[in-house]
């Protein structure tokens, strides 16, 4: 080995998505040194295969909707969703899917690219697989980050390993609309993807094990079923697959039910988990137990717990975003990065001994009381925190608030406008836990509640937060009425 191929970096990141992108930001700013390895597109999962390209995808379809419920503009409403510009759009925000102006951002950042495929040889060692054929030796000073992010979970359906089938990033990355389009699984990704090529031309049908949106209260998830329904998708909800077989025409045909469909194309939509094969995660004393999948436990500033350690500190191996497992989440995985990154940093300079503490800059606090996230679909679906049920289920003292979303300003949006609001208090401290907004534009709802959650206001003090009118906001003063202020 050359001493060319032999590195030293006080920080090694291993995966140059959003995640890992922030991370290396963070040590760099803080003044260590960074090196990021990336084998695909620097930017990551979200940015060229999932938040970005399928929201770029939904965009036309909403807009379009929402102008034909308005009178006066729906009168001037006489085409439909050009498909081929819509494409055309989400290439432009996927770059084309390239990453030149990703890559000069981390060279203006100090932030150093290795191209090849990173893997743990021991501690606080990193062996990379050059894309460029050659082979490298890192060490670290302080740290090693994985940021590998998540991998699609694939059901075990008799005959799926033997059809061709998309993942999300086949769908969000599709050259052109297929006629017939079956998406399998009820979860975000799979009724965004059902809704955006229901409105871009395609038959769509949708099969879901159990009903959809599983981890958002019912009310919510009825929403939006009427919602696809509305755009003429068939869903079959509470439904098994039994089978699915290529025909010899390309198209696949899935069986449930005793029915059959016909598919162009083919969607598994069936969840994530992190993606930690091949690391050399074993190397360092972290093995998956009994058979099943890899993960890692983190502390709250994403420091691995368990075996890994170089008999010295041992604290040298984190994990953030998908990786770590805890929230599948872009905007959460770069809360995490900044606090893991930034922990990092106060570790090297002796700031940071052992586990930070809760809400200071170094720990992933929000990660156990404000989550947000929101479902892009039309009616959107807008939640933080727990639901009533989820609150419930873990045993706390709490009252739920439900409204349906009529105020002036919903009215004003459409006159046929269908939403639903619900508000979780707890009593003990009188403050809002959760908080879940359904209906068209309510995504931008929703920050006004994870601020309140986070702060912890309190509800007397929520009171005086006057919501302008008119404005879908103006729920926010129905809820704390209909509670009681």
């Amino acid at each position: 080995m050359t001493a060319e191929s032999s590195r030293e970096f006080d920080v090694i990141v291993i995966g140059a998505g959003a995640v890992g992108e922030n991370v290396a930001d963070r040590v760099v700013r803080g003044g260590l040194t960074a090196v990021i390895i990336e084998s695909e597109l620097v930017g990551g999962e979200c940015s060229y295969w999932a938040c970005i390209p399928s929201k770029a995808l939904l965009r036309p379809g909403n807009v379009l909707h929402s102008a034909q419920l308005v009178p006066g503009a729906k009168e001037a409403i006489t085409g439909t969703i050009n498909a081929e510009a819509a494409l055309k759009n989400r290439d432009w925000f996927t770059n084309n899917w390239q990453d030149g102006s990703q890559v000069e951002w981390l060279d203006s950042a100090g932030i150093e690219l290795i191209r090849g495929r990173g893997r743990i040889t021991g501690p606080r060692e990193v062996q990379v697989d050059g894309v460029d054929g050659n082979s490298y030796a890192l060490k670290a000073h302080h740290a090693v980050v994985v940021a590998t992010g998540s991998t699609p979970t694939i059901p075990n359906i008799e005959g799926l390993k033997d059809v061709p089938f998309w993942t999300t990033r086949g769908a969000t990355a599709a050259k052109e609309i297929p006629r017939r389009f079956t998406v399998l699984g009820g979860g975000v990704a799979g009724v965004e993807m059902a809704q955006a090529f229901a409105r871009l031309g395609s038959d769509v049908t949708l099969i879901a094990r159990g009903r959809l949106l599983s981890s958002y209260p019912e009310e919510a998830a009825n929403l939006v079923l009427a919602g696809l329904r509305a755009d003429g998708v068939t869903v079959h909800v509470h439904t098994d697959v039994e089978r699915t077989e290529k025909n010899d025409d390309g198209t696949v045909t899935v069986t449930f039910d005793g029915k059959a469909v016909t598919a162009d194309n083919l969607l598994v939509a069936s969840g994530r988990h992190p993606a930690l094969a091949n690391l050399g995660l074993e190397n360092v004393g972290v093995e998956a137990p009994n058979g099943k999948p890899l993960r890692v436990t983190t502390d709250a500033s994403g420091l691995v717990e368990g075996p890994a350690s170089d008999g010295t500190s041992g604290l040298w191996l984190y994990a953030a975003g998908d990786a770590a497992g805890k929230v599948l989440l872009t905007h959460q995985g770069k809360y995490e990065a900044r606090a893991t990154g930034d922990a990092i940093v106060a570790r090297a300079n002796g700031k940071l001994q052992g586990t930070p503490k809760p809400w200071s800059p170094w720990a992933h606090t929000a990660n156990d009381h404000a989550v947000p996230s929101v479902v892009f679909t039309d009616p959107e679906v807008a939640s933080v925190g727990p639901s009533l049920e989820q609150a419930l289920l873990q045993g706390r003292n709490v009252t739920g608030v439900e409204l349906p979303i009529n105020v002036s300003g919903s009215q004003l949006h459409s006159p046929d406008y269908k939403g639903w609001a619900q508000m979780v208090v707890d009593e003990d401290r009188q403050v809002i836990i959760g908080a879940t907004f359904v209906g068209p534009g309510v995504a931008e709802l929703l920050h006004s509640a994870t601020v309140a959650i986070v702060g912890e206001v309190k509800l007397d003090r929520l009171w005086h937060a006057v919501p302008s009118y008119p404005t879908i906001s103006e729920i926010w003063l129905r809820l704390l009425e209909k509670y009681g202020l």
